[in-house]
């Protein structure tokens, strides 16, 4: 028997959200279905009722995916059938994972799989707004245990006023674009692009998303009463513990650690000499301690207490692993041009963190085509992040982009796109590959990439930094906290809060933030962005003082972009049967050559690099798309002779008649008295007939007129 249970959100404009779960898969642990307007999602959760063997960490995988029958279409390919996620199926798996993880119980290591599907889409609903509230709400009907429920909403401010999970639509009016995942208790992720908004219109928008989020953590709770399953969550003991050898250990190494923590080391220097405590205390145990005690233990103990010393280092003496203040930024060494072909390159490097980024311009072919359940178009500006393992010393098998290299450039290319002019010709491409990392790479990519392009000659509106802040704070005494500008690799990893910002010197124009521990205050989150925006003018001042303005000129091997407008009648005629006639042309002029269809008219883009063969395309096309004026002048070819009058070629595909009257102001008998064929001479078009479209031409009235005789 089917008993399906519904709760319903409504948001403050009178749409609607519907949670239910008992009709459909029934198995999996929890199953849940949402619903606004025409989208249907529909998540599930499995969770193994033990953890594996030597797992000390929570194995959670989210998967989301798009349906092709969501939207009435066929997948692309050959085999017709959905296949690798795109990037916005894995920018949407992130958001969801990077909300739930923390909200598990540190102590739970069984595997956790959470699947989410898009079964039915509505152009004015974007599911990806709803994917955390489905994930959420699944697990808060199972038995799963969960620190929960969370969910996340989008933000966006049009025409001044905010608004809560807009349409594509409504957002393209929008100068923020804020996705905000909390508890009712705080927020722990933030992510979006805006259009150079200021820190407090920031904070404005998380705390409206915050308000949204926590009704619909009420009605996860309200819906999760009515499902006997959730109402007691399941057993579990995944972990065991030795607290006579964590006392042990802390007593032996917590001195010696604080001490090598408070040097100043270098990433590598400081890594050894952690190592080398915990090797030099294993190697004083007795044979009889060390068959007693768990080596996953020991490791697990120091661990702990490594990262007990450095917080309590930071907290005591504000002083951090490399030495620096809490508010000190890491040098800083950038260089432009750094690679003689490519069309822009630079070199930002801060501390132990480098890029190498490079800008490349093309045409309208060079777009990046997306061809996703939910949009179909193209991007005419994208960035790629790669991050190979040499950057951080490891030798690792090589699997293709990851799902982080694919947020990170995500996060890059959000943060300069909108410094981009709209009548930017060029079609852009970055790429940045980290070569060394210690921290804030994808910040690295935000410098590298608007020195890159100013260096490519790209005219963006104003150059753009990015800074990572981070966050130590004291469970105990939650007034006793530092914030922490530019944090290290370590940091991140041992801190509370891991906040990325990037911006102009007039606003913020992306963020991604991920905050660890719950009850976050906005007075914190305030100074972390006030202390962010120092920071980001401090690196911004070391970009501008390297290069502070897009190059005059384009380098040498840049393509020149020419385009032209031709009639609609005439793009055929251009690309020829098969596109052999464009084929042949970019062949013959060494461009590259592309056609579309724009308000009735075909916009043509000639991309080269050699201005004759630019000028000879122009020339070409012209030609194919050639419209006589009358009035016009032109300069033609005799084609043929008649004896009633001449034919001349006008352009390529192009031929009129002047009539043997036409010829000169004297009487001609015989029009070879006068033209031969293959002879060149200038004719005047004085009529086309309305209708067959045949021209008529004269020769006669651009030679002077003879004075009538008495």
């Amino acid at each position: 028997m089917i008993k399906e249970e519904k709760q319903i959100i409504k948001l403050t404009d009178g749409r609607e959200i519907t949670i239910s779960t008992g009709k459909l898969a029934k198995q999996a642990h929890g199953s849940v279905e949402v619903r606004m307007g025409d989208t249907h999602l529909l998540a599930t959760v499995v969770s193994s009722y033990e953890a594996k063997e030597g797992v000390d960490f929570l194995p959670l995988t989210v998967d989301y995916r798009e349906k092709f029958a969501a939207d009435g279409r066929f997948p692309g390919g050959f085999l017709k059938r959905e296949a690798r996620p795109t990037d916005n199926e894995i920018l949407v798996m992130r958001l969801v994972d990077r909300i739930l993880r923390p909200m598990f119980p540190s102590d739970y290591h069984a595997e956790v799989q959470i699947m989410i599907s898009l079964n039915s889409h509505d152009p004015n609903v974007k599911p990806d707004a709803l994917a955390a509230l489905a994930a959420s709400s699944a697990i808060a009907i199972s038995d799963i245990p969960f620190n929960g429920p969370i969910s996340e909403v989008r933000v966006a401010r049009i025409n001044g006023e905010y608004m809560i999970n807009p349409s594509s639509e409504q957002l393209k009016e929008s100068d923020i674009d804020l996705m905000i995942g909390a508890s009712s208790n705080s927020v722990a992720m933030v992510e979006g692009e805006m259009d150079e908004i200021s820190e407090s219109e920031m904070i404005e928008a998380i705390k409206i998303g915050h308000e949204a989020i926590k009704v619909q953590c009420n009605a996860q709770l309200e819906l999760a009463k009515k499902v006997t399953k959730s109402l007691e969550k399941r057993d579990y003991c995944h972990e065991s513990h030795d607290e006579e050898l964590k006392t042990r250990i802390k007593k032996d190494t917590y001195d010696t650690i604080y001490t090598v923590a408070s040097e100043g080391l270098g990433k590598e220097e400081r890594s050894s000499k952690f190592k080398e405590i915990l090797t030099n205390w294993i190697e004083s145990l007795s044979e009889e301690e060390i068959e007693k005690y768990d080596e996953r233990l020991i490791k697990a103990y120091y661990h702990d207490i490594e990262k007990e010393a450095i917080r309590n280092l930071v907290l005591s003496e504000k002083k951090r692993l490399d030495g620096r203040n809490t508010t000190e930024i890491r040098p800083i060494w950038c260089e432009i041009d750094y690679l003689k072909s490519p069309h822009g390159s630079a070199v930002f490097t801060r501390g132990e963190t480098q890029s190498l980024t490079t800008v490349t311009l093309g045409s309208a072919t060079d777009v990046n085509r997306l061809d996703g359940v939910t949009y179909q178009g193209h991007e005419s500006f994208y960035l790629h992040y790669n991050f190979p393992p040499f950057s951080t010393g490891e030798a690792r098998m090589l699997r293709g982009t990851s799902r982080r290299e694919i947020g990170h450039g995500n996060l890059a290319q959000r943060a300069l796109k909108m410094m981009v002019p709209s009548d930017n010709p060029y079609t852009v491409r970055i790429v940045s590959d980290i070569l060394e990392s210690n921290g804030s790479s994808s910040m690295a990519t935000v410098c590298a990439g608007t020195m890159a392009l100013m260096d490519a000659g790209i005219k963006i509106k104003k150059p753009v930094s990015g800074i990572a802040m981070g966050l130590i704070s004291d469970k105990k005494n939650p007034n006793n906290y530092a914030i922490l500008s530019d944090i290290l690799g370590d940091e991140d990893h041992l801190g509370d809060m891991d906040f990325k910002v990037c911006g102009t010197a007039d606003g913020i124009t992306a963020c991604q933030m991920d905050i660890k521990i719950e009850g976050l205050s906005y007075e914190i989150l305030e100074k972390a962005l006030n202390q962010a925006l120092d920071g980001r003018l401090h690196i911004l001042e070391k970009i501008t003082n390297t290069i502070d303005k897009p190059r005059e000129q384009l380098k040498p091997q840049t393509p020149k972009i020419i385009k032209l407008e031709v009639p609609k009648s005439a793009i055929g005629g251009i690309i020829g049967p098969g596109g052999k006639i464009i084929q042949e042309l970019q062949a013959a002029t060494s461009t590259n050559i592309s056609i579309e269809e724009v308000d009735e008219k075909g916009v043509v883009e000639i991309l080269g690099t050699e201005q004759d063969g630019i000028d000879n395309a122009i020339k070409k096309i012209k030609s194919i798309a050639f419209v006589p004026e009358v009035g016009e002048i032109y300069k033609g070819k005799v084609k043929s002779i008649m004896p009633y009058g001449a034919f001349v070629g006008i352009s390529d595909n192009t031929d009129g008649l002047v009539h043997i009257s036409e010829l000169k102001w004297e009487r001609v008998e015989k029009v070879e008295d006068v033209l031969k064929e293959g002879d060149e001479i200038e004719v005047k078009l004085i009529a086309i007939d309305e209708k067959n479209g045949k021209l008529k031409l004269s020769r006669k009235v651009l030679l002077p007129k003879p004075e009538k005789k008495d």
